[in-house]
């Protein structure tokens, strides 16, 4: 398993109403777009985030929250979430909220010309 279903299926419930969601495998996981921007994913058994880097020093100091260094390097705006950080449905949603919330600002990633 790359990545962890039960999590995956579970975003897409919360997701389920809302408009304008894609899937997308990529990096060993899956990534679901919004707007075409890459919102929230699921990599091994982390909840992925994409939030305003505004935020990173507030959300780093709750528990499961941890800097996205999927490359060995952090990326500022990104978060992962373990287990223990979205135990319940209120920290869920905390956390899927906080990334749609900043969804509507983010810049799309830039296309490669060839």
């Amino acid at each position: 398993m790359a990545y962890n279903e039960n999590l995956a299926n579970r975003i897409r419930e919360r997701l389920a109403d809302h408009p304008a969601i894609e899937e997308k495998e990529m990096m060993g996981g899956l990534a679901f777009m919004c707007n075409g921007k890459m919102c929230v994913g699921v990599i091994k058994d982390d909840l992925m985030c994409r939030i305003d880097p505004d935020l990173m020093d507030i959300v780093l100091e709750k528990d499961g929250c941890r800097p996205m260094d999927f490359t060995g390097r952090t990326m500022k705006g990104w978060i992962f979430v373990d287990e223990y950080g979205m135990k319940s449905d209120s920290e869920f949603n905390y956390w899927i909220e906080l990334a749609l919330d900043f969804n509507g600002r983010a810049k799309p990633a830039k296309k490669n010309r060839k």
